[in-house]
């Protein structure tokens, strides 16, 4: 679940760093489809969409969260919001390589659904595993976890980093590094006691 919520706060800021690259592709791939450069208010409208989709993502996810914490428990939940996060950063790392700026509308609509899902799902979780002594430090990870990300993110956009033209894919693409870290040690961590409990009927495995 932290590193859901890191994933979120990486997502957030890495983009504003490649922004000019990320412009500048779209006007070349524009251009060797049509023959013709973007208008200014086509290049607008598509790095508008680009920005404002992932918050798109994000509400959808955040609508999903309920019905798939309580469907398949917060621990599988967080495990399913890898899906999508992988996709998105597949799509927007493989961009420029397919020549496709469309990719990465719909990479940062996938790491939104990520996002928004993996938060709520976070909060629920963390907030019921957590031993009551330590239930309010362990519910402030997730802003925590959100800051860091932002500047992990802003630190990866240096342009002594991968904040260059050539490196921009990778930088979007980073966002799968928390999510495999999520995805591979998840699965040693025990399910929700309410969720055990008052959803599933198990009262031994609560215990």
């Amino acid at each position: 679940g932290i590193t859901g919520a890191f994933h979120y706060g990486l997502q957030v800021s890495i983009i504003n760093s490649p922004a000019e690259h990320i412009q500048s592709f779209i006007r070349e791939t524009w251009l060797k489809r049509y023959g013709s450069s973007p208008s200014a208010d086509m290049s607008t409208l598509m790095w508008s969409l680009i920005v404002s989709i992932y918050s798109i993502g994000g509400l959808l996810g955040s609508s999903a969260a309920g019905y798939l914490s309580v469907r398949f428990g917060r621990k599988k939940a967080l495990l399913l919001a890898n899906i999508p996060a992988l996709l998105g950063a597949a799509l927007m790392g493989f961009s420029r390589l397919c020549g496709s700026f469309e990719m990465i509308i719909a990479g940062r609509f996938f790491s939104g659904v990520c996002g928004g899902l993996a938060l709520n799902v976070h909060i629920m979780y963390a907030g019921e595993c957590a031993p009551r002594h330590l239930r309010g430090l362990i519910a402030i990870t997730a802003s925590t976890s959100i800051a860091a990300g932002k500047f992990v993110g802003f630190a990866l956009g240096l342009r002594e980093v991968l904040g260059v033209e050539a490196l921009w894919p990778i930088l979007l693409a980073a966002n799968a590094v928390p999510v495999l870290v999520q995805f591979l040690t998840l699965p040693f961590f025990p399910d929700s006691p309410r969720y055990l409990l008052i959803d599933q009927k198990d009262k031994e495995g609560c215990i």
